[in-house]
């Protein structure tokens, strides 16, 4: 697994002092706490936090048809009744693909009508409505299989060109993102809804800041000058601009995390309203799907391969709704293209002919697999002097700890506070690479603390902590 550069260094604060524990954090059992933010964290000294790139596995899903680059914005999802993953793609005529594994891919059977966005709904007692998919600015369908869909009589939700569906099934809520317009051109607005009836617009909840069009210049400045990365076929600095092309956004352990696709454009295509240019792919999380906190610096997540690889997430890259958890790993599919501008447009718009490029008129995009570890968007680290954090106090439930941490060149301690600060259980180190490395008890147990006010305090030492949770 690839870290990030950039490191966001934790301000110390103050030492938990609580006698009660605050009404807003829980660590209810099963659920795992992560640190992509604030939420929980009482003190903390001597750490900092890393974000993690995905390890890209290549495309999965070519186009079978060469002329055509075959897309996605969706997750797939497993059909239990058919023992089945099954995804829908944009672009060519085969719309479903199946598969057992997640990574052999084969057409599906011919679905009634083309769709774009599907998730799959356990919690819905017809199950003629299990599969649930937006109709992108023509309403919304339901299927009992994914492959024959019935549209219903509801109002879409307004958006331009792109979209994006998932379904939080914890709370029951259907996400839908799309496309609108901001102040620096593209944003994000988002609709939620619990019936799959009726719908809350919230309007735009995401979009790109000064910041971002600062950051942008010297992407696209680095991006020019590394001759191993595809270059945009037209450059001027009068039309550089980053907005927000597609975001995924899914509910993942306790809270929400977004995939924004910032678009950077470099320059006019002639004759043509639209620019080229090129997409990196960040990180970001919100607890109310309205206020997001951009991780990593606004480094990337998910960036371009290099000419010479082979791949084709060469320019353009457009987020899934939604990883898949494969047992200790995250399974990203993206839709990777080599080319933002692949046509010149002869005479004047809109009433010219497109003339496709030579070289760029064939096998120009696929659907790609990036994994990365569980848990594994953002670490807390310590180097060769410790570092420690300290939870907010809760109530304790659940038996056993379990930590996902990297202390192979170093060690994590973990200890059991009471409200006054005293250790009440401590743990044997930790020395060891585990995603889910269930604790032993040197001092006391969690089974005497039941119903019990606790914190919880991490030492590391030349480790990295990802997140931890309770079990039965």
């Amino acid at each position: 697994m690839m870290a990030l550069a950039g490191q966001l260094l934790i301000v110390p604060r103050t030492a938990h002092a609580a006698e009660n524990p605050p009404t807003g954090f829980q660590v209810p059992v099963g659920q795992r706490q992560l640190f992509l933010d604030d939420h929980g964290i009482a003190q903390q000294n001597n750490l900092r936090r890393q974000m993690h790139q995905p390890e890209k596995r290549g495309a999965v899903i070519r186009s079978p048809q060469p002329n055509k680059s075959i897309q996605t914005r969706t997750a797939p999802v497993w059909d239990e009744k058919a023992g089945l993953y099954k995804t829908w793609v944009i672009t060519v005529d085969d719309n479903l693909w199946q598969s057992r594994d997640g990574l052999n891919w084969t057409p599906g059977p011919k679905t009634n009508m083309p769709i774009m966005l599907a998730v799959y709904d356990p919690l819905d007692p017809d199950p003629e409505r299990r599969f649930k998919a937006p109709l992108l600015n023509r309403g919304f369908a339901v299927s009992p299989d994914g492959i024959t869909w019935k549209q219903l009589d509801l109002k879409a939700v307004p958006s331009s060109d792109e979209g994006n569906f998932s379904f939080d099934a914890e709370n029951g809520l259907f996400i839908h993102t799309v496309k609108r317009g901001g102040p620096h051109g593209r944003a994000l607005a988002l609709a939620t809804s619990k019936d799959f009836k009726t719908w809350d617009d919230h309007g735009i909840v995401f979009q790109t800041d000064e910041l971002d069009q600062e950051r942008g210049k010297q992407h696209i400045a680095n991006r020019l000058a590394d001759a191993t990365l595809q270059q945009p076929l037209y450059n001027d600095p009068s039309v550089y601009n980053v907005d927000v092309y597609n975001m995924g956004v899914f509910r993942y352990e306790g809270l929400y995390i977004g995939l924004p696709a910032l678009y950077h454009a470099v320059g006019p295509v002639p004759n043509y309203p639209n620019t080229d240019g090129f997409q990196l792919i960040q990180l970001a999380c919100s607890r109310d799907l309205k206020n997001w906190q951009r991780l990593g610096n606004r480094e990337t997540f998910i960036g371009p391969s290099h000419i010479d690889s082979g791949a084709y997430d060469l320019t353009q890259l457009l987020p899934p709704s939604a990883p898949i958890v494969h047992d200790d790993e995250l399974w990203f599919y993206y839709t990777g293209l080599k080319w933002r501008s692949n046509f010149n447009y002869i005479g004047t718009y809109p009433d010219g002919r497109i003339e496709l490029i030579p070289g760029r008129d064939r096998d120009g995009g696929g659907i790609c697999l990036a994994v990365l570890r569980r848990d594994g968007f953002v670490s807390l680290d310590a180097g060769d002097e410790e570092g420690q954090i300290v939870t907010q106090p809760f109530k304790l439930s659940g038996k056993n700890l379990m930590i996902n941490a990297d202390a192979r060149n170093g060690q994590v301690r973990v200890e059991v506070l009471n409200p006054q600060g005293e250790v009440v259980a401590a743990a044997k180190n930790v020395a060891e690479d585990s995603p889910r490395k269930q604790l032993q008890w040197i001092q006391g147990d969690l089974d005497a603390l039941q119903k019990q006010t606790v914190s919880l305090r991490f030492k590391l030492r030349n480790a990295s902590l990802f997140s931890y949770w309770l079990t039965d």
